[in-house]
């Protein structure tokens, strides 16, 4: 792949920018990730601002949660991209390890992601003291 691979961040209010100001901070650079929100955006407006921040290229598009209103507008918008993996749900650790692996094709920097995402949750017993 001679381009990094581009991430779009879709979410309600501002949770896409506070994660890319998050991944800015921690890993120095957070260039060819894009956040998008839904907020006062009607579902075909917010197809269409997907698209445009996927372009033509391969991409990885995170959403804030399974099952809303973003999840419901990049399937709609990306449904005819086989270039193009789309992630429900994203946290904190899954976006700096896209960051750190963007030279992956879109479904395994996907699948790396979801990996790191998925071990960096976990309940903390606190023990009083």
């Amino acid at each position: 792949m001679s381009e990094p691979l581009r991430a779009v961040i879709v979410s309600h209010a501002g949770i896409a920018s506070a994660l890319i100001d998050a991944v800015k901070g921690i890993a120095g650079d957070a260039s060819g990730i894009v956040a998008i929100t839904n907020t006062g955006a009607s579902p075909d407006r917010l197809c269409s601002d997907i698209g445009a921040a996927v372009g033509s290229g391969p991409a990885v598009v995170f959403v804030d949660m399974p099952g809303g209103s973003c999840l419901h507008a990049a399937l709609a918008e990306l449904r005819a991209r086989s270039d193009v993996a789309v992630v429900a749900g994203v946290n904190l650790p899954m976006l700096l390890d896209f960051a750190f692996h963007r030279e992956l094709p879109p479904f395994e920097a996907a699948e790396r992601a979801v990996a790191a995402g998925t071990r960096a949750i976990r309940s903390v017993t606190l023990s009083a003291g």
